[in-house]
């Protein structure tokens, strides 16, 4: 996101455009990423190229390689267990926090990510739907109102992002995504708790279908 005051250093820029793209799927798991490349490509020199390329490999997208290059990372099944189970974890708690201490501010906000999955989801945009569904689980974040969460999300966030980007069942995930809201704005901690259950095995399932198939 760009700062407020428009100003974006050319490297944050540029690492922003290549980590959409990796997560979005623009650039499959495995491509090689050169500096040289990628500098033409993007019409900067190639130190903004390697800021963006270290940064990416510290978020966890980015396989570094010898000398000038690296490569986008490819997700093991055991890579994706992992992530599956830190996530459960930390949604389980974010998610009943957020419905013990959701603001109406945060509600609406809230509100407003759903209403844009919804919208992308209906109409098929698959890269939309999911930046939005990605929003709503960081919204859901936001409203736990619990600052190391906060921070572990910020670790995390472009892998949860990629996580959650692995599914196909745009519609299913957002009418679960609205339950959740529901819940949540009923300040419902039994059912917020039942449903981010039942939320993690349709994207574990929509993960494991998708991997298969590649």
């Amino acid at each position: 996101m760009t700062p407020p005051g428009g100003f974006e250093p050319e490297s944050e820029r540029v690492t922003r455009q290549l980590r959409d793209q990796i997560i979005d799927g623009a650039r499959a798991p495995g491509s090689r990423l050169v500096e040289r490349e990628l500098a033409a490509e993007l019409g900067v020199s190639r130190l903004p190229i390697r800021e963006a390329l270290r940064a990416l490999v510290t978020e966890g997208l980015v396989t570094p390689r010898p000398r000038t290059w690296a490569v986008v990372r490819e997700f093991t099944p055991t890579d994706i267990a992992d992530l599956d189970e830190v996530r459960t974890a930390l949604e389980t708690l974010t998610f009943r926090l957020a419905a013990q201490r959701r603001t109406r501010a945060g509600l609406a906000k809230l509100r407003a990510d759903l209403d844009a999955e919804l919208s992308a989801a209906h109409e098929g945009d698959a890269v939309r739907a999911r930046r939005a569904a990605a929003d709503f689980h960081e919204t859901v974040t936001s409203l736990a109102d619990n600052e190391l969460l906060n921070e572990l999300g910020g670790t995390l966030r472009s892998r949860m992002r990629w996580l959650l980007g692995q599914h196909d069942d745009l519609v299913e995930v957002a009418e679960e995504h609205e339950d959740l809201y529901e819940a949540i704005a009923d300040r419902d901690v039994p059912r917020v708790e039942e449903l981010v259950m039942k939320h993690m095995v349709t994207s574990r399932s929509a993960a494991r279908r998708k991997h298969a198939r590649e």
